[in-house]
């Protein structure tokens, strides 16, 4: 599987539902592409930090990993530097920047410094936002206010869905929080007619 499919895969949630040992074919190409980097190429310090805040808050860690333990902030960054196109990487940079500025605005802080409970307050808000806008174009075709963008340049709608693409797609969160199982998916349905005499 070439690798920039392999991004797509990932990148759209379709790895989810492809056959086991597609699957895994799958995220070894991921995982891989993810060892090699030396750092992120896309977000800077503070977005790096901020979207693994806003990740832990989506997939926190309980008795089993979080997001940030599986590495979904490595896997954003490379999704945002291989796949997407410059205009959705502009509308995610852009949406996590009006983040800071939602938190500054309520708590006179950056994400980054925000309590989990206000982090948590303000992605409600997104959700509640992100609602409203698929709700719109589902019953309208298109946003009934002009400022809303479609829901698929939603930023929260981009995070979210990057966050649980990435969790769920990592070993712990396909196995441990999935409980999927790799069943072997190869039948030879032409057996052999020499195989079978010799078992007879």
């Amino acid at each position: 599987m070439e690798r920039r499919e392999a991004l797509r895969l990932l990148a759209t949630g379709l790895a989810l539902q492809l056959a086991p040992r597609n699957l895994f074919a799958t995220l070894r190409e991921a995982r891989l592409v993810l060892g090699t980097q030396l750092g992120l190429r896309t977000l800077d310090s503070h977005q790096n930090a901020a979207v693994t805040a806003i990740a832990e808050l989506i997939i926190p860690g309980t008795e089993t990993p979080g997001a940030t333990d599986v590495g979904v902030t490595q896997f954003i960054d490379l999704i945002l530097t291989e796949w997407y196109s410059d205009e959705e990487r502009d509308c995610f940079l852009k949406g996590l920047a009006d983040v800071d500025s939602r938190t500054q605005l309520l708590f006179a802080k950056q994400f980054v410094d925000c309590s989990p409970r206000q982090g948590a307050e303000v992605l409600a808000e997104l959700g509640e936002q992100m609602t409203e806008e698929a709700e719109a174009v589902r019953d309208h075709g298109t946003p009934y206010r002009g400022s809303l963008p479609k829901p698929e340049k939603n930023f929260y709608y981009m995070i979210r869905s990057l966050t649980l693409t990435g969790y769920y797609t990592s070993e712990e969160g396909a196995i441990k929080e999935l409980g999927f199982e790799v069943v072997p998916n190869h039948y030879d349905s032409c057996a052999d007619n020499q195989e079978a005499k010799k078992e007879q």
